[in-house]
């Protein structure tokens, strides 16, 4: 079965369940409070594209995207930061349409490119990606600081 999902933008409303998918993406337990205030942070941030997904008025997807005017791209860049979608509606095109959705926002906001990066364990996510004709072109290194 596939279903149409209505895709909005993400409101404060919104913050309890993307919470619960961000952890559950993560495999973690993050800090509620931080999360909270980054969130409430981001939703101000003309930089920051958060959509969700509905069925039913029942949230079971997301997607971020965060921007950039990066030297090397000479223009807007937007990166995907988180998608997830709920292990029942998964494999029914809601991350397709997600992902549909932030294409036409970064065209209609001038995006040169619209990147994305994948944990190298989540070999599912990257077939997903090549799927709708992104191509791995970068390695992604990191570093923590904690």
């Amino acid at each position: 079965m596939t279903f149409e999902a209505t895709i909005r933008p993400a409101d404060y409303q919104d913050v309890g369940t993307l919470y619960r998918f961000i952890c559950e993406l993560e495999e973690t337990q993050l800090n509620a409070v931080a999360f909270r205030a980054v969130f409430q942070r981001n939703l101000t941030d003309k930089r920051v594209h958060y959509l969700v997904a509905e069925i039913n008025e029942d949230i079971v997807g997301f997607i971020s995207c965060h921007v950039q005017y990066l030297l090397h791209h000479t223009g807007k860049v937007g990166e995907i930061q988180e998608l997830y979608v709920m292990p029942e509606y998964r494999n029914q095109q809601i991350g397709r349409q997600l992902v549909a959705a932030m294409e036409q926002l970064a065209e209609a906001h001038g995006f040169v490119n619209l990147e994305v990066t994948a944990n190298q364990k989540r070999t599912h996510t990257h077939r997903f990606y090549q799927q709708l004709t992104f191509r791995p072109s970068h390695f992604k290194f990191v570093k923590e600081f904690q």
